[in-house]
């Protein structure tokens, strides 16, 4: 059995195209969730979520933030 291979057929399977490791839903698409679930933001958080934006804070940032003040100690 002889098979042929042209060099401008793609082959299937191969390798399929990265995806992101995350979907960013903003502010508005969170609270939705959240209303959804019974979770309510305070103002307070939504002024911290205001000056996380203003300030240019990355993701982690944010993080590291949220969880000292609002964490708990263990």
């Amino acid at each position: 059995m002889h098979l042929c291979y042209i060099a401008f057929m793609r082959q299937t399977g191969s390798k399929s195209p990265k995806r992101s490791k995350g979907y960013v839903i903003g502010r508005s698409g969170f609270a939705k969730i959240s209303a959804i679930e019974g979770i309510r933001t305070t103002a307070t958080m939504e002024a911290d979520f205001r000056d996380f934006e203003r300030q240019g804070l990355s993701a982690d940032q944010r993080r590291k933030v949220i969880s000292r003040k609002y964490g708990k100690v263990r």
